[in-house]
């Protein structure tokens, strides 16, 4: 692969294109600030102007939202992962049909599975603009999205109506719903009733893991994060795995699957290929980098310091809902 097409398949943070009319909620106050942004894949916009970097569905989608102080995203559903890292700041999750069921506060590197088929949100609580970055289970990922009754609502007082084509049309602008389109059905009180309200004494032991405890797990080989027999015991459709310095050598290797790298701390040099299309690059804070199948490359910290990245690599399990523990009562 030639320096020109693997620069194709990093994308920087700092050329990061955001979408700030990505949702439903785009104009409730108290949610109209976020950025969206669409990394790997189509992701689940709801918004025509949102940009996508590598088009590429590796059998998840990789993202990110961008939100200052105080600003919300609003109640969903997902029926496929969820998976979110804090990049920066601080951030509030929680969940429940109200927002109440339980919470827990994410300080940055720390990584969170939220379980499938509960409403959640989340909320920067921080005291800058904050990043969080997403990976979603699937190839069509927006697929499986639902939003709270409330949100619905809220969003057609201030011009804004999902089409059941699950596309965004402002009234504010003058749109209207095309003819055939009709506006998303409000969920059901009997599918309302279905919904899981898990605790957050169930949560968070088995679906949250802390950036400093990976860090220390890491120091003799990756510290395996979600998969099946991961900290986060659970098969998505993706595996995802934190390396820090000592956790890696510079040997080559190569994967049948897609692997995809995040840069959570410190510069990383990435090498690929043996013949006249080798190449390196320097992968940064927030850089996310889409290593294709069977291409060998290599992977070390470039500097002194304090070095990690998340890796999310695909494997032959289908997208689908959380395994949740035997122990699990819903």
């Amino acid at each position: 692969m030639t320096t020109v097409q693997m620069n194709d398949r990093i994308v920087r943070y700092g050329e990061l294109q955001p979408c700030k009319t990505a949702f439903i909620d785009a104009h409730t106050p108290g949610s109209d600030q976020k950025e969206n942004f669409t990394i790997v894949g189509a992701g689940v916009s709801e918004s025509a102007d949102q940009h996508v970097h590598i088009a590429d569905t590796p059998g998840f989608n990789i993202g990110a939202a961008g939100q200052p102080p105080g600003c919300r995203n609003s109640l969903h559903v997902h029926t496929t992962a969820e998976v979110f890292f804090v990049l920066k700041g601080r951030w509030r999750f929680f969940w429940g049909r109200h927002g109440d069921a339980g919470d827990v506060i994410l300080e940055e590197g720390d990584i969170i599975d939220i379980p499938t088929g509960i409403f959640r949100g989340f909320e920067n609580i921080g005291t800058d603009y904050g990043m969080i970055m997403a990976i979603l289970g699937g190839d069509d990922a927006g697929g499986g999205v639902e939003w709270a009754p409330q949100v619905i609502q809220d969003a057609t007082e201030h011009g804004l109506v999902l089409g059941d084509n699950r596309v965004l049309y402002d009234t504010t602008q003058g749109q209207q719903l095309p003819q055939g389109v009709g506006p998303m059905p409000v969920m059901s009180e009997e599918s309302l009733a279905g919904i899981p309200e898990f605790s957050a004494a169930q949560v968070v032991p088995n679906f949250v893991a802390r950036y400093h405890d990976l860090m220390a797990l890491s120091r003799c080989q990756p510290a395996s994060v979600i998969g099946a027999d991961a900290i986060i015991k659970d098969r998505p459709g993706f595996d995802v795995d934190l390396l820090s310095r000592e956790s890696i050598s510079r040997d080559m290797y190569q994967r049948e699957h897609h692997e995809i790298l995040m840069v959570m701390r410190g510069h990383w040099r990435l090498g690929w290929g043996h013949d006249e299309t080798a190449g390196e690059a320097i992968l940064a804070p927030g850089d996310t980098c889409a290593v294709p199948p069977g291409l060998a490359h290599s992977l070390w910290p470039s500097m002194s310091g304090e070095a990690s990245l998340y890796r999310v690599t695909g494997n032959d399990d289908p997208a689908g809902p959380t395994q949740l523990p035997a122990s699990f009562s819903i």
